[in-house]
């Protein structure tokens, strides 16, 4: 089964010999090496690039074991470079060679060489990599599979059924090929425990491992909530048997940033136009891996619905926060001020659109309650409500879309290209 990845391969292509080594970053087992090895490398041969003028090299392989020895490595690249053609260097699983970073360099001093790398460990994985190029470097972050991709191999099947799929196992690719649920349930708790907090107890050199498991399913059940490490601490010293200090919480909080698990999403002052760095939000990269850490049972779809949004618009290149704006509101015939929340606040270059996320809005009282941020926003950028449950996507008479979460996912030209 092969899943275009049509966003990220026209990212490869965008990026060619722009003089920089393009680096595929992202959670692993996401497809990055399937991105490069497959997709990237195919389109290269249809069009036009002699196989013998791509450089492919998995240092993962046994036989090509030898080759993780940074000059071997950077002796045989040398060696396939034999006329001043364009070359292009694939490189998987580089972490496996000590100094990659002098061997990659090197590699930039090639006229006409194009240079990829991937790999799959927290070293690599760290959120800091682009320091090891010295400025050379260029990420292409990648995410597990968005509904689009997901839904693209599941043979037409209605997208109520496949949204409870996604919504509960996420887009892990492979978890995507298993058939039944007790499998890709265990995969995912596997891939957790075994690869995800292994790295990151081991590139931190940390003695005690359940304190950062125990942090993970807190923030796991907390999705779309305002939180900060000084109110995790509160509540691992009143109802965990572990006790930790908001800043051990804040440090664990940054390795599971920088294995790609876990994002933050700042509030920012609408009207103000300043960020108020605390309390945030955390959203997990996939709905699967978060579900897994609470053995699947806290299904919540207000906050998955959240959750999964967020990830679509960070995988289509949006910068996102969560919006403040302070309005007058109105209660018992008193007026008083109040900071109402934006769900998300999306920018891409000079392109904004304020969004409101929600399940379901089961009566008048919750409709005025979730357009309530919005209209107390005086720009002229797009507001759009996106619904869980079939609407027919189109503008109110306050000038805000009222958009389905099915065409959010499917028709973006419905929504955030209107």
């Amino acid at each position: 089964m092969e899943i275009a990845r049509d966003f990220y391969l026209q990212k490869l292509i965008d990026h060619q010999h722009n003089g920089l080594v393009k680096i595929v970053t992202g959670v692993r087992r996401c497809g990055k090496s399937y991105l490069l090895f497959n997709l990237f490398f195919k389109y290269l041969l249809g069009n036009g690039v002699p196989l013998d003028h791509i450089v492919s090299v998995s240092l993962e392989d046994y036989g090509n074991r030898k080759l993780r020895d940074p000059d071997e490595l950077y002796a045989f690249v040398k060696t396939q470079i034999t006329d001043d053609a364009p070359y292009y260097i694939l490189l998987d699983e580089i972490q496996l060679v000590p100094h990659f970073e002098s061997v990659v360099n090197g590699f930039l001093h090639i006229p006409n060489a194009d240079i990829y790398v991937t790999g799959s460990n927290s070293k690599f994985l760290s959120s800091d990599i682009l320091t090891e190029f010295r400025g050379r470097g260029d990420e292409i972050r990648v995410f597990p599979l968005n509904f689009a991709e997901f839904y693209s191999a599941l043979d037409n099947m209605p997208f109520n059924t496949a949204w409870l799929q996604y919504a509960t196992y996420g887009g892990m690719p492979l978890c995507l090929s298993m058939k039944s649920d007790a499998d890709k349930a265990k995969y995912l708790q596997d891939l957790f425990a075994t690869t995800y907090l292994a790295d990151i107890i081991n590139r931190n050199n940390m003695r005690r491992n359940a304190e950062i498991s125990e942090l993970t399913d807190v923030l796991a059940s907390s999705i779309g909530s305002l939180t900060n490490p000084l109110k995790l601490c509160d509540t691992f010293n009143s109802q965990k048997k572990l006790k930790l200090s908001a800043n051990t919480i804040s440090a664990y909080i940054g390795y599971l940033q920088d294995a790609f698990l876990i994002e933050r999403a700042l509030r920012y002052d609408i009207k103000g136009k300043k960020y108020i760095n605390t309390p945030a939000k955390y959203y997990f990269v996939d709905m699967g891996l978060r579900n897994t850490r609470l053995s699947f049972r806290q299904q919540e779809y207000n906050h998955i619905v959240e959750n999964v949004v967020y990830n679509e618009l960070r995988s289509r290149g949006y910068s996102v926060d969560v919006g403040v704006v302070e309005s007058n509101v109105k209660t018992n015939g008193t007026s008083q001020r109040k900071q109402l929340e934006v769900d998300f606040v999306a920018n891409l270059g000079n392109r904004r659109y304020y969004i409101q996320c929600a399940y379901r809005i089961a009566d008048e009282e919750k409709r005025k309650q979730e357009q309530a941020s919005l209209l107390g926003i005086n720009d002229a950028f797009k507001k759009i409500v996106i619904l869980g449950e079939d609407v027919l996507t189109a503008y109110n008479e306050q000038g805000i879309l009222i958009a389905s979460l099915s065409d959010f996912l499917l028709h973006p030209e419905k929504t955030l290209n209107w």
